[in-house]
């Protein structure tokens, strides 16, 4: 009975850790690459803008809803003097899967 009760906690502390979905990091990496972010942002390293790790650790515990608002938007200035330009033609569905993508350290899996 015992162990019934520990296997039962635990489940039922996955369950309350779990993402609300998972995301799709190799989705999220092609859109990347296909919209070309890839050509200005890195993993974890800086190239004209700051690395993906940067990125979510400066903004841990945002909301990827906000996150994909500030891609779609563009915007100057938070990372220094180059702007990131508007990627208005992202649907916000893609804009939101970057975002988490983003959020989580750009991971490949």
């Amino acid at each position: 009975m015992k162990r019934v009760l520990t296997m039962a906690v635990v489940a039922g502390v996955a369950a309350l850790t779990a993402p609300v979905h998972a995301m799709d990091a190799a989705a999220a990496k092609a859109l990347a690459q296909k919209n070309a972010c890839m050509g200005c942002h890195a993993v974890d390293k800086k190239l004209v803008g700051p690395a993906y790790k940067d990125v979510a650790a400066k903004y841990k515990g945002m909301k990827p809803e906000e996150l994909a608002a500030s891609i779609k938007k563009g915007g100057a200035g938070k990372w220094g003097p180059v702007p990131m330009p508007a990627q208005a033609a992202l649907s916000d569905a893609d804009a939101k899967l970057l975002a988490e993508w983003v959020l989580a350290g750009a991971p490949d899996k």
